[in-house]
């Protein structure tokens, strides 16, 4: 089974969907076998270098007040509970641009390891509160997850990917795309929303039984 993650680094309803689905691909057993991969989605393409204040951000951008920001802010943390994704929201307190942390998967996905740093980056930013548009950051957790830090050094300053991952934004955009996590399963089937693990196991089972 070919799975697109479609997604973006800062987006919260992302990390908590991944866990979820990874949770339902579990419930099916080894006899499932899953081709996962992570597409790039930017939710803020256009924000300049050091952020924006995220509760600032969130009032322009959506229009609601400071404490409807906090009020989701909070059901995020609790649905992220649920399915064991811990945020820390009082350490996330900007919010960053994500096309380098974008090129530097492209990267990792090619070496076999874009599970683990797609993993890691959540963790940074939602959980420890950094910063995913740091080089020097993306470059020590492309090395905790087993890739090699020189070369993810190089594809970072050297531009590497951007070509690539412009693309694939664009393909996505272009079939209809416009929030994450959107996940599309063989090509056909569209799931979008951090959805309840049941909801995705369910889906999971009925495309493999027609499979």
């Amino acid at each position: 089974m070919k799975i697109d993650f479609v997604s973006d680094v800062s987006c919260p309803w992302c990390a908590i969907g991944l866990n979820a689905l990874e949770q339902a691909i579990g419930r099916l057993g080894p006899d499932l076998k899953v081709d996962l991969h992570f597409q790039p989605f930017e939710l803020n393409p256009d924000m300049g270098p050091g952020g924006q204040d995220i509760t600032e951000h969130l009032v322009q951008k959506y229009g609601i007040t400071p404490e409807q920001a906090d009020s989701n802010r909070e059901g995020i943390r609790q649905r992220g509970l649920q399915v064991g994704f811990g945020f820390n929201m009082e350490r996330r307190g900007r919010i960053y641009n994500t096309f380098d942390a974008h090129r530097l998967l492209h990267w990792a996905g090619l070496q076999g390891r874009q599970l683990e740093l797609k993993h890691a980056l959540f963790a940074a930013y939602f959980t420890e509160g950094r910063d995913p548009s740091d080089q020097d950051l993306l470059v020590s957790l492309a090395g905790q997850v087993g890739l090699d830090e020189a070369q993810a050094r190089q594809v970072l300053t050297e531009d590497r990917f951007a070509q690539e991952v412009r693309e694939l934004e664009q393909f996505y955009t272009g079939q209809g795309i416009r929030s994450v996590p959107s996940v599309i399963i063989n090509d056909r089937h569209l799931i979008q929303g951090g959805q309840p693990v049941d909801l995705f196991e369910q889906a999971l089972r009925q495309i493999a039984a027609e499979s």
